[in-house]
């Protein structure tokens, strides 16, 4: 095979969500990206997750970077000449205890104090009237009006089309086996020969924290298997997301009748081998949960399920920052949350390849957090 050189004032590792809006946002800026993935855009996590548009539940650090990213997704053709399939209605966390709504109304005190006011707890009777569909033992919840979903493949797909319409070039198939530096410049390896920059962005998800050990970055990160099923058809009759307080859930309904349902319960992943094996006790656990909050989902059955490959942290709080070495941003480790932060992470990356402080606040998320732990 024919060694080659490539040059980019960018080079951006991982073909997500995430290194596609990056990708986007930096081309905005006017630098020339490259975008290397080992395996095709959307292959893992991006491509098969429950497409939740929502700042409802957010850990408090996220919920700026979720505004901000709500915002975009209002007028998502204006970004990326597609709607992503982006519906808007509402999301709700359904209470079945006194505990559940005390330490709801907690939370949103504490939003109000932050300056947002988007959350809200609703009682018995306003629950039935956005969920008729809700089981008895529902005694309220927290609603978020105008989150929704969108479809993640697509969604991925057209970030990818609008960078590429602006000059970046993705490479698929494009594993990077070594990084060197010389002088000021990064030298990363690949089957094809190397690829030269002075910048790189690893968005390599369930892959970051062994990449990022390669620019002496200690990231530990967790690869597992968040997993969702797909039902058969029933009339449609739950309009919002539906979330639970105390609970592993995520459920929607589409308009062709099919649910889709999951929670954050995950099976095995082997990262290594690009494989993921189903829990059949974890699929039950979360189904049991969708039924015993919607009852009518007893008269469906699963059609499909299957995995994901996506990178928890310690903290479960994605990593957004400048590595220890100059010329190293990283933007992984979502645990499971990272979709609808997507438009807005990729801004926040596209200022710190700049050089620029984010507009956003992004402390929480800093690379240096996780030094006391052990490298891996």
């Amino acid at each position: 095979m024919k060694t080659n050189s490539h040059t980019a004032d960018v080079i951006i590792i991982g073909g997500g969500i995430h290194g596609c809006s990056a990708a986007l946002h930096i081309a905005r800026r006017g630098l020339k990206v490259i975008v290397l993935e080992k395996d095709y855009v959307a292959r893992h996590a991006s491509g098969v997750n429950a497409g939740g548009v929502r700042r409802l539940g957010r850990n408090l650090a996220e919920v700026p970077i979720a505004q901000a990213a709500w915002e975009l997704w209002q007028d998502m053709p204006a970004l990326v000449d597609d709607d992503c399939g982006y519906r808007s209605s509402r999301y709700l966390k359904v209470a079945r205890n006194e505990t559940e709504l005390s330490e709801a109304r907690s939370r949103v005190g504490k939003l109000n104090a932050m300056g947002f006011k988007h959350e809200e707890v609703i009682d018995r009777e306003t629950l039935r009237e956005l969920l008729p569909a809700a089981s008895e033992s529902c005694i309220g919840a927290l609603h978020v009006d105008a989150d929704g979903a969108a479809s993640p493949f697509r969604t991925t797909l057209a970030f990818k089309r609008r960078a590429e319409a602006l000059g970046v070039r993705f490479e698929e198939g494009m594993p990077v086996l070594g990084v060197k530096r010389q002088g000021d410049i990064w030298i990363l390896e690949t089957p094809v020969g190397q690829f030269v920059t002075p910048s790189v962005v690893n968005t390599c998800g369930a892959w970051g924290g062994k990449l990022a050990s390669w620019f002496g970055d200690n990231l530990p990160i967790e690869a597992r298997a968040p997993m969702l099923v797909i039902t058969s058809r029933m009339p449609v009759f739950v309009e919002p997301v539906v979330g639970a307080l105390g609970a592993a859930l995520s459920f929607k309904q589409y308009d062709n009748g099919t649910i889709l349902i999951g929670g954050g319960v995950c099976g095995a992943a082997y990262p290594d081998e690009n494989r993921t094996r189903l829990d059949l006790a974890g699929l039950t656990t979360f189904l049991k949960t969708a039924r015993a909050i919607i009852p009518a989902v007893k008269h469906t059955h699963v059609v499909r399920a299957w995995a994901g490959i996506e990178g928890y942290t310690a903290d479960k709080l994605p990593v957004i920052g400048r590595g220890e070495e100059p010329g190293i941003v990283h933007a992984f480790g979502f645990s499971a949350h990272g979709f609808q932060l997507a438009p807005a992470v990729g801004s926040i990356v596209s200022h710190l390849v700049m050089g620029e402080t984010p507009n956003l606040p992004i402390e929480p998320f800093r690379v240096g957090r996780f030094d006391a732990l052990p490298m891996g």
